[in-house]
């Protein structure tokens, strides 16, 4: 099928639109047409600003179903674009992130995330990170040229292309990163369990934290996927790592989700932390002067007291990095750091330890948070429970209806605007408005210092809420009544 599009053209046909720094939707929807589509727009705006580096292109994908037909889709708008694919295998999105930056190359990953498998996606990074708000908008206005043939009447290909034999070069600078870092045998003597599920990160992590010394247990690997969510983690997971924690004598848990980006780490008990508590134990212990993180993490950081200067952003990576830019420009001999509420982790500026030197990474790592709250929980002797019991004591929860309209969820969200109308529906379970704050969502501040924060899901048709609270059973209460009363929301007329 021959034709010309834009790709926000595109996107209103397919609906498959821009999530966190690429395309998102449903598999059905993300025919190989779509992708050829957006990968070869992704180029042809780099080639346009000048930035489409030396002619080759990462692509790297997760474990989902239908992730190998869409790098051969992308693979195919690669080298129609003129470029040469380097095929980087099933390995974590910060892992060719780190391969396209070092090599100065485009790179592309496929993945859906932590999202269920009938949904995919594909991440694009210029030569320096990801692509940003600026320039997801003027990759939407890019128009795509479709090539005669190419394509079957269902936008599938109709000759798959050849594709090259997989390079490990990616996966390899990944895992030496860490292990070049740290100490020899950093984590001699701690017991680490994995959880590997489907994660691509399960082989990374298996191999850094046995070459840093740690005895490692692989844990519930799975050949089919698992949609885990670090920022909802599932009833089964809560379960298994507190079962995992009785049987083995473990330090801690470690896992991420499907494409290694967002972490998971446990205390010995099998009890999962907070992403945004992690985030705030990791910042601690790489020395961060300024951190950067969205309106939904916890307040701890602020309480806390550790950093000279914590700022705001939306919710997604590239809001994340575009403020710790603007905090470099501004205190350039800052040690800059950003985290999410999923617990993914990004470096602006380079970590010194001892004699060695840690690169920025600004992007969503996984790795990097468990490795360093281990290694603050080893320099103070302490226990990673002990860390925790140091912080603010400020609990989150958070949790989402799924198949939750997006714009029934902004159109219901707009209905509170006011003081007035919040206490006149959550007034008699959490008091009086203190602070309404609009950055992404609506997160409200009760004179009781609870929080309830609402917002449309960026990657899926879900609704979020967020609760933090003095205590952890308080969130859950919390979160629970919020969600009773959200979902009337759904089927009110």
């Amino acid at each position: 099928m021959a034709g010309e599009k834009t790709i926000e053209q595109l996107m209103g046909e397919s609906g498959v639109g821009f999530g966190t720094s690429g395309a998102r939707g449903r598999v059905v929807d993300m025919t190989d047409r779509v992708c050829y589509a957006y990968t070869l727009a992704f180029l042809q705006y780099l080639q346009s600003v000048g930035e489409a580096g030396s002619g080759r292109v990462a692509i790297a994908g997760d474990f989902r179903a239908s992730s190998p037909r869409i790098i051969t889709a992308c693979m195919r708008a690669v080298m129609d674009a003129g470029f040469d694919p380097v095929h980087c295998g099933f390995i974590p999105t910060p892992a060719v992130t780190l391969f396209g930056m070092a090599e100065k190359i485009p790179s592309l990953m496929v993945t859906g995330s932590h999202i269920p498998d009938d949904r995919n996606g594909i991440k694009f990074n210029k030569p320096t990170g990801e692509i940003l708000k600026r320039d997801e908008r003027a990759i939407q206005s890019q128009q795509i040229i479709f090539p005669q043939g190419l394509f079957d009447d269902d936008g599938m290909l109709v000759t798959r292309c050849y594709e090259p034999a997989i390079d490990r070069s990616a996966y390899a600078q990944y895992v030496q990163r860490y292990v070049d870092f740290f100490p020899a045998q950093a984590l001699e003597g701690m017991h680490i369990g994995i959880y590997e599920h489907s994660t691509v990160a399960r082989d990374a992590l298996n191999d850094i934290f046995t070459q840093l010394g740690a005895k490692v247990t692989p844990l519930g690997r799975s050949e089919h996927f698992i949609p885990v969510d670090t920022e909802a983690v599932r009833e089964e997971d809560v379960r298994l790592a507190k079962r995992w924690a009785e049987v083995y004598d473990f330090d801690a848990i470690v896992s991420a989700d499907g494409d290694g980006d967002r972490p998971l780490v446990s205390d010995a008990k099998g009890q999962w932390l907070r992403g945004d508590v992690a985030g705030i134990l990791c910042a601690r212990s790489l020395g961060a002067t300024d951190v950067v993180t969205p309106v939904s993490s916890n307040s701890a950081v602020e309480k806390c007291g550790w950093f000279d200067a914590v700022l705001r952003t939306r919710i997604g990576s590239p809001y994340v990095i575009e403020k710790m830019n603007e905090v470099l420009q501004e205190k350039p001999e800052s040690t800059v750091v950003g985290y999410e509420a999923n617990g993914g982790f990004l470096t602006a500026t380079g970590v010194v330890m001892g004699q060695s030197m840690l690169s920025p990474l600004p992007t969503r790592d996984a790795v990097i948070v468990p490795l360093m709250i281990l290694m603050l929980a080893r320099r103070g002797a302490i226990t990673v429970e002990a860390l925790l019991s140091s912080l603010p004591q400020r609990f989150t929860f958070s949790d989402r209806i799924k198949d939750f309209p997006t714009e029934l969820s902004r159109a219901k969200i707009g209905t509170l605007r006011d003081a007035a109308a919040i206490e006149a529906l959550f007034g008699d379970r959490f008091g009086r408005v203190q602070v309404m704050d609009e950055t992404d969502g609506l997160r409200i501040t009760f004179t009781s210092d609870e929080v309830v924060h609402l917002r449309p899901s960026g990657n899926a048709p879900e609704l979020r809420c967020y609760n933090e609270a003095s205590s952890a059973a308080r969130a859950l209460e919390m979160n629970q009544q919020c969600l009773t009363f959200l979902h009337g929301w759904r089927g009110a007329k």
